[in-house]
């Protein structure tokens, strides 16, 4: 299973190598991104398959990046470790901020997705070529700007920034501070964060440039190449110097433009000035990221369903089940063979309700299904329906109380229930697995399944409509 750790200046050296390489434009893929706004994004983040795999937790809700896979990263494993951690850690996957380009592959894999794609979260995409040039009449406004700011500045010159500039740094924020013309949180946050990010120059992750007179530094910027993208994560000017801005766009977008394809000044942040002084540098296009919710099968449920067989019947557990449940639950010889101890992940105290309130729970949230096991009304046992994989597949398990063992009332009510899964539910497939040296499943589960390999520890089965 994945282990995350919160991406901070002191690890984000690890990330810096998928990133630089990676071609999906969105400045989320980003190292500045991921520290520069760590606070909202909480970000996190795991290696597998040769894929860098990020876990944000933004306002309680969990969602993952697109994996950013190395040269020799495998796609298909890293989005396999995603469903599996979500599995596990009862979530339901959200893959966010997915280029427009990576979508179909991901609608592909999975048989229902809601997608989302807001406006306000798209990134302004821009030629290189168009910034460093300002080229053509549509751009004779951002000219006219340079113009008269190169008249008026004659002696000002770009810059490279480095480390060994943060004192020329700390007099500029000094003196943007005093111009600064907007008092909401959101931006006196965004500048503390711009400030903070230079401090990292020496990483040598970042390219940052400025205008400068006579010693002084009147617009800055700072960017990271991903791929053929130069992301600029910050652009500031006094605001006493007209046409600051466009000049250092033009300047900076000349200087460290080479290589790349394009230029992604990030989204507006719904911000009305933003907004009209990015489309008034013309965009190419603006970059979709599409937020993508994975649903299951499960989701068409009302309520756990109720098959009958010859002998049993199968439905929801209610109150009156709670002393046969419990009994079923914690009779750990039996269990043993269930492979799975409820001390493992207890949620909170264990009280005579517990176990009967996460099989609700779980329903609730649709991550598993149990089925009562019913002889003539009474509970003899449980199938589970659980481990969803998101791909159309699901675990199934069945445990039969001692009492009623050795009569076929296991096989009849599993086997019933992967029916049910494959040709009502909608399934594509079934898995399940037991113990090598468990006979009586492994006979089970053989009876109305196929062997799909072993390992050390158990036998694996799988149903396929």
């Amino acid at each position: 299973m994945l282990t995350f750790a919160p991406i901070t200046p002191e690890n984000a050296h690890i990330l810096r190598p998928y990133y630089e390489n990676c071609s999906y434009r969105l400045c989320e893929y980003a190292v500045g991104t991921k520290l520069m706004w760590s606070g909202y994004l909480k970000p996190s983040f795991a290696e597998a398959a040769g894929c860098l795999i990020v876990r944000n937790e933004i306002e309680g809700d969990v969602q993952f990046d697109l994996p950013v896979p190395s040269p020799e990263g495998d796609m298909d494993a890293a989005l396999t470790a995603i469903e599996e951690y979500c599995t596990k850690s009862g979530l339901r996957p959200v893959i966010s901020v997915v280029p427009r380009e990576q979508t179909a592959l991901l609608c592909g894999r999975y048989a229902r997705v809601i997608l989302t794609n807001k406006r306000m979260w798209k990134d302004y995409l821009y030629r290189a070529s168009d910034l460093a040039e300002f080229a053509g009449r549509r751009y004779s406004g951002q000219r006219n700007h340079i113009n008269k700011f190169r008249k008026e500045h004659p002696d000002a010159r770009f810059v490279e920034l480095t480390g060994a500039d943060l004192p020329r740094l700390q007099e500029f924020w000094q003196a943007y501070e005093a111009e600064f013309q907007k008092d909401s949180f959101n931006a006196r946050r965004e500048l503390r964060y711009a400030r903070e990010m230079f401090r990292l120059l020496d990483k040598g992750w970042f390219c940052a440039g400025g205008l400068e007179e006579d010693g002084r530094l009147v617009a800055v910027s700072l960017a990271e190449k991903c791929g053929e993208t130069l992301i600029i994560h910050i652009e500031k000017a006094l605001y006493s110097f007209a046409g600051a801005y466009p000049a250092v766009v033009q300047a900076f977008a000349g200087h460290f433009g080479g290589g790349c394809q394009w230029i992604n000044r990030e989204d507006d942040a719904r911000d009305k000035g933003l907004r009209t002084s990015k489309l008034q540098y013309l965009p190419a296009e603006l970059g979709s990221k599409v937020h993508l919710a994975v649903g299951s099968e499960l989701d068409d449920l009302d309520a756990v369903p109720e098959i009958k067989t010859g002998r049993l019947v199968l439905d929801g557990l209610t109150e009156s089940d709670k002393a046969a449940y419990n009994a079923l639950c914690l009779d750990d010889e039996r269990n043993r063979w269930w492979g799975y101890d409820y001390r493992e992940d207890l949620r909170g105290e264990l009280t005579e309700d517990y176990f009967l309130d996460v099989a609700r729970q779980d329903f609730a949230k649709r991550m598993a299904v149990n089925f009562a096991v019913r002889l003539d009304g009474r509970l003899i046992g449980e199938a589970v329906l659980y481990n969803l994989d998101w791909r159309g597949g699901a675990e199934l398990g069945c445990r039969i109380a001692p009492a009623y063992a050795g009569h076929g009332y296991g096989t009849e009510a599993f086997a019933a229930a992967a029916e049910w899964a494959l040709y009502r539910l909608g399934l594509d497939r079934v898995v399940a697995k037991c113990y090598k040296e468990n006979t009586a499943s492994y006979r089970m589960l053989s009876s109305c399944m196929r062997r799909n390999g072993e390992d050390e520890t158990f036998f694996y089965f799988i149903k396929t409509v």
